[in-house]
């Protein structure tokens, strides 16, 4: 009775699937013509199922355990085979192991650019890409739906499937959203939530679900992104009154240093102001032209050319009166024979007041070409 116990005891079978890889879904379990022995042990670990098929039927499906296995836990395969009194020999049915863990770090991206209607931009295109994490929920229907016979089903065999599942449900659900272009950024929490419900269908088709979707970014086409960053600079500016002066007083300290001389200064100084005019002008008659619409022509504001480059004159105040207006040239001239200086005081068209020439931007750089006093004079 040892021996015989011996000897059946070496012809158990040890079903089981260690697996060693990342990437495998699904794994049959190889056994010669599919035979498998009277009481062998079936070993299901942790976050695996093991379903036995009987000529391309689902059977019986085993959850994480140790299970011998006889026509007491086999009772559909017993049916199927119509083993009425039980089995005593080698029996006939293929195993597959189901992977349950959650397999993450899964790419997608847009192949192509989407089209999308903003509101304050209109049709744009858009590209996007991230990451999502699934893990099977149904493993009757993934076996039935995607694996089919076979033995060894793999991520890679998805891959194509699932990244045209994911940027399709992304258009839908980011054109749903109706979010604006430039909240985008402060919105990808809310667009994953939206892709995620959006393919919970698609990927429950299949026996998976979606357990998180990310967007790491969405970016618009290289000369849109240009085009919002002038934008974005042209809002830095502010007061663009304020920023034309500033640039033309560079402008003139620039052309002193010149060697170009009182000519360089002079046409630097004519077309500052003549920028600066035009830009307030145009400021002007846009704020006017918003606020009031005249009733008829002869109601309307004549427009004022501006003043060509060079014919800057200043007044100049000399022993209490009034004189001019000079050219620059001739300011120049008059500071370099002594008549003009620092605190002589100055107006020229645009000013509020009389100012001290040396407190007026436009005119410091006559003074910075002249050499100092001599001393003792």
């Amino acid at each position: 009775m040892d021996l015989w116990n011996k000897l059946t005891g070496e012809l158990i079978d040890i079903i089981e699937w260690t697996d060693d890889s990342n990437d495998t879904l699904v794994w049959r379990f190889e056994r010669y013509e599919n035979e498998i022995k009277n009481g062998a042990k079936l070993i299901v670990r942790q976050q695996q199922v093991a379903i036995f098929v009987n000529e391309g039927q689902i059977a019986d499906v085993f959850s994480s355990g140790t299970y011998d296995l006889t026509t007491q836990n086999l009772p559909i395969l017993t049916t199927l085979e119509g083993w009425k009194y039980g089995f005593h020999s080698p029996f006939k049915a293929e195993v597959y192991f189901i992977n349950l863990r959650t397999f993450t770090d899964n790419k997608w991206g847009t192949q192509n650019p989407v089209m999308l209607r903003d509101a304050e931009f209109g049709p744009v295109r858009i590209r996007a890409f991230g990451n999502f994490t699934f893990k099977v929920t149904d493993p009757r229907l993934l076996l039935n739906e995607i694996v089919g016979t076979d033995g060894h089903f793999t991520l890679a065999e998805l891959d194509t499937q699932f990244k045209a599942l994911v940027v399709s449900g992304f258009s839908d659900a980011i054109a749903e959203s109706r979010i604006p272009i430039l909240d985008m950024a402060a919105n990808y929490t809310e667009v994953s939530k939206l892709v995620c419900e959006r393919l919970g269908e698609d990927f429950g088709s299949y026996g998976l679900s979606i357990t998180k979707f990310v967007v790491e970014n969405i970016s618009l086409p290289p000369n849109v992104e240009e085009a919002l960053d002038k934008r974005s600079s042209m809002g830095l500016l502010g007061d663009l009154n304020k920023y034309t002066q500033y640039q033309t007083a560079n402008a003139l300290e620039a052309a002193a240093k010149n060697p170009g001389g009182e000519a360089s200064s002079a046409m630097g100084i004519g077309m500052g102001f003549a920028a600066a005019n035009q830009i307030s002008q145009a400021m002007g008659n846009s704020q006017s032209t918003n606020s009031v619409q005249p009733t008829s022509n002869a109601q309307a504001a004549p427009v004022t050319p501006p003043p060509l480059p060079g014919e800057i004159n200043f007044f100049v105040a000399l022993n209490g009166r009034q004189a001019g207006p000079f050219p620059l040239a001739e300011l120049t001239n008059m500071a370099r024979a002594g008549q003009f200086d620092r605190s002589s005081l100055v107006w020229a068209q645009g000013m509020a007041a009389w100012e001290k020439a040396g407190e007026v931007a436009l005119l410091q750089a006559l003074f910075e070409s002249l050499p100092p006093p001599i001393p003792g004079a």
